[in-house]
């Protein structure tokens, strides 16, 4: 599909959610967390399309990658792209994927994020870069919520292995459970959100039809992870952050999963409040 067919045919789809309510926080007493959208999901669009689609899908809470605020702007140039974001309406809860493995440049990705105006980094360090990551965390008083990444990371696989490098920190060090990469390390992943209780600051929500494969990705709902049982979860531990979508699919061609996706993620909390 070229992309001027894309706009008009995924507008079209996209449209009668437009006025969708976010069911989450606000919307349904007793579910105190927000669904939201990792901008990663628009990675082939600029920053003002990716802001369009964002409330076409009826969400407020985005937690942006550098595609649309990037780390080599000036700080004028991304408090002006933050702007952008603020000025639609939309509550930006961190950045991220943020790579924090080069000791060198720890504080270059702090000062970024600090311009853009994160209160929360998405970030992927490593056991020997946490201790200088959690003093600077302290400095600039950000969170940080450690992206586990599967069995091809070799430093944060899982859940588990992120809590147990931060048990005994800051408790502005936490993490961001993505919960495709949780199942392909073999980890499950509703024991896994009860583990990291206060720890846990985001979730990267996904679904697989093959738990060895990531390459198996699929709209929410139409794969095996046990959507209901997560956010279920979720209701129970009280979580208040956010279950951000982060569609990896299709990526000219985003928006009819993604839309899929937050349908079927509406009808389990919808579902869970009944």
């Amino acid at each position: 599909m070229n992309r001027r067919n894309f706009l008009f045919s995924s507008a079209a789809v996209a449209a009668p959610f437009a006025a969708a309510p976010l069911q989450g926080q606000g919307a349904m007493p007793g579910i105190n967390f927000n669904l939201g959208i990792a901008t990663y999901s628009f990675r082939m669009f600029q920053r003002d399309l990716a802001i369009k689609y964002v409330k076409q899908l009826g969400i407020t809470h985005v937690d942006v990658k550098d595609f649309h605020l990037p780390v080599n702007d000036s700080p004028k140039e991304l408090a002006a792209g933050r702007k952008k974001f603020d000025a639609a309406g939309l509550k930006v809860i961190g950045g991220g994927n943020i790579n924090l493995q080069d000791p060198n440049n720890l504080r270059k990705n702090f000062e970024y994020a600090k311009a853009c105006g994160f209160p929360m980094m998405i970030c992927a360090p490593t056991a020997e870069t946490l201790p200088a990551v959690e003093k600077l965390a302290i400095e600039f008083n950000m969170k940080m919520a450690i992206h586990n990444h599967g069995p091809e990371d070799k430093h944060f696989p899982s859940p588990s292995s992120v809590l147990d490098a931060i048990k005994n920190m800051d408790p502005r060090m936490g993490l961001c459970i993505d919960i495709g990469h949780t199942v392909r390390s073999g980890e499950d992943v509703v024991s896994a959100i009860e583990k990291a209780g206060p720890r846990l600051f985001e979730m990267h929500m996904k679904d697989l039809t093959d738990f060895k494969s990531r390459d198996s990705q699929v709209p929410v709902g139409d794969g095996k992870i046990p959507i209901v049982d997560i956010f279920k979860k979720l209701v129970k531990i009280n979580y208040t952050g956010v279950a951000s979508l982060e569609y990896e699919i299709f990526a000219e061609d985003p928006l009819p999963g993604m839309v899929k996706s937050f349908a079927y993620m509406r009808g389990v909390l919808a579902g869970i409040k009944g």
